[in-house]
């Protein structure tokens, strides 16, 4: 197992899904965890052992003052998010904002405000999206807004390469997470639509949450030290032949 022994790591996200297994994983690799969502329950059934740190990542105000008290770090696993579908016609100039804010606006802060505290030879990971990668129906504002992620990956890449900080992002497909559930629940068609999302790469199944938190833990350890402001896909090979 890839070793995160004596690295402190902050992981937004860390109530749910993805951002879970995270928090599991690098605990069990050896780091030492703060970890960040907007729901404390959720965050301390997580891991009741890690630090825990209430905070809605698109707060400006609350970012920045949690930067004044927050010790230095060796990475961040930038994983919370959240996704309303919709085309462009059909998605209101609020919902767009949201999604923005949620999911590209929130790492932003968090590296705009952080990135100084992250120690010489660090490593930072954003959560993008395979479909911020190749357009698909139906999630236009998340999509946008996961591109920029990737952008931003690259983005601080250049910015941090002079302290040997890295950034890169990773782009999943669909994985089975509370997010997916509850966009499932919102369809006519739950079964039918899991089952779609099942097919739609060549290894024809969704992902697990483990399996991203794995390819994460690889990029934030000193195994990958000469990997920086890449956007991998993690999604059964979809980006590559779809």
């Amino acid at each position: 197992m890839t070793s995160l022994r004596g690295k402190r790591i902050l992981v937004t996200g860390a109530g749910s899904g993805i951002g879970r297994a995270a928090a599991r994983l690098f605990w069990d690799s050896g780091a030492d965890l703060i970890l960040a969502g907007r729901r404390l329950p959720a965050l301390q059934e997580t891991l009741w052992v890690a630090k825990h740190v209430a905070l809605d990542h698109a707060d400006d105000a609350a970012v920045a003052a949690f930067a004044e008290q927050c010790p230095e770090l060796d990475g961040m696993f930038l994983a919370a998010g959240q996704l309303v579908p919709g085309s462009v016609a059909g998605t209101s100039a609020e919902t767009f904002d949201a999604m923005l804010a949620g999911n590209l606006k929130g790492p932003w802060l968090m590296c705009h405000h952080l990135g100084a505290r992250i120690r010489e030879g660090g490593s930072v990971v954003l959560v993008g999206s395979n479909i911020g990668l190749r357009a698909i129906p139906d999630s236009a504002a998340y999509s946008i807004a996961k591109a920029g992620v990737h952008m931003l990956a690259r983005v601080l890449a250049l910015e941090w390469a002079p302290r040997g900080v890295r950034c890169n992002a990773i782009a999943p497909g669909p994985v089975h997470t509370p997010m997916v559930e509850a966009r499932m629940a919102a369809s006519p068609d739950p079964a039918g639509d899991l089952a779609r999302l099942a097919t739609v790469n060549p290894l024809q199944r969704m992902g697990h949450a483990v399996e991203v938190a794995l390819l994460a833990a690889h990029l934030l350890s000193d195994e990958s030290p000469w990997t920086t402001g890449t956007v991998i896909p993690i999604d059964g090979g979809a980006d590559a032949v779809f």
